[in-house]
């Protein structure tokens, strides 16, 4: 008898025995004691209550998605903190790029005030931050999870070494979308006609660039005189994503090598200018 009361007594001890969690990925584990030290040391008034979740960590694939963000802007999607108000706004924004940089911003004021920039190191390789952006893609992009808690994710797996074979080929579906992105961070020369008073481009130049952030491209309205022309004051240097905002009819042709000259022809439409037609002038809306 003693020895089944003794049995008994053993088996409650296990039950209330806590069950050991499936640990977390070495990398989110890292990520997630970054976003806590920096949190407490950068904004101390802000309590777990005050967050979504208590604090949880969200990744945000939900936008670009894991494999365009990885190809495109070399990093995996945002890690998120955010606020737990009506305003639900970041509180800290982590963003780990393939190189194992990683950028930290914290965000007070219940997330309308930026406080502090931190730069760190993953301590992880290359190749493992590579093998947890497939597991990421596996386990939340191709399952339908989008902008969840890494606390509801299991990512502290095995990967098959031909998921990650694939994954790495995928770049090639991206190389054309990351070049045009490249290029949008590229500088132009824009007629103020273009950027204060409101004309769209109507004549599109590339000559050959200067340096290595220079597009060669130049934008004139299509009705500034000699004297206009000739005044660099009268002109701006910007990047071809700021012109891209203001009239988004030039983004298809900036791929065009040195040498391109076109005109604008109608509201949408440039041509190759043969200075036989008159180039078509409108203000944006």
């Amino acid at each position: 008898m003693n020895k089944i009361l003794k049995g008994i007594k053993d088996l409650g001890k296990k039950k209330s025995e806590p069950v050991n969690e499936k640990p977390m990925n070495k990398i989110l584990k890292e990520i997630k004691d970054l976003i806590k030290k920096n949190l407490k040391k950068y904004l101390p008034e802000v309590k777990e209550t005050d967050l979504e979740e208590n604090g949880d960590i969200f990744y945000m694939n939900g936008k670009n998605g894991t494999e365009f963000d990885w190809h495109v802007n070399d990093c995996l999607s945002s890690f998120m903190v955010f606020y737990n108000d009506k305003n639900n706004m970041g509180a800290v924004k982590l963003t780990l790029y393939n190189n194992g940089s990683i950028s930290i911003y914290l965000y007070g004021d219940s997330g309308s005030r930026l406080v502090n920039e931190v730069k760190a190191s993953c301590k992880a390789s290359e190749e493992e931050i590579l093998e947890l952006a497939v597991i990421l893609k596996a386990e939340m992009d191709d399952k339908g999870i989008f902008d969840s808690s890494i606390e509801k994710v299991s990512a502290d797996i095995e990967i098959d070494k031909d998921k990650i074979e694939k994954f790495k080929e995928d770049k090639k579906y991206f190389d054309k979308i990351k070049a045009k992105m490249e290029m949008l961070n590229m500088c132009a020369v824009v007629s103020a006609k273009i950027t204060k008073e409101g004309f769209k481009a109507g004549y599109m130049v590339r000559r050959t660039p200067h340096n290595e952030i220079d597009s060669g491209w130049q934008f004139f309205a299509g009705n500034e005189d000699d004297d206009y022309a000739n005044d660099v004051k009268n002109f701006e240097l910007v990047t071809l994503g700021y012109l891209d905002r203001l009239d988004s009819d030039v983004l298809k042709y900036i791929e065009n090598p040195v040498g391109t000259e076109l005109i604008r022809v109608s509201s949408s439409d440039f041509e190759k200018d043969n200075h036989t037609k008159g180039i078509y002038v409108e203000k944006r809306e």
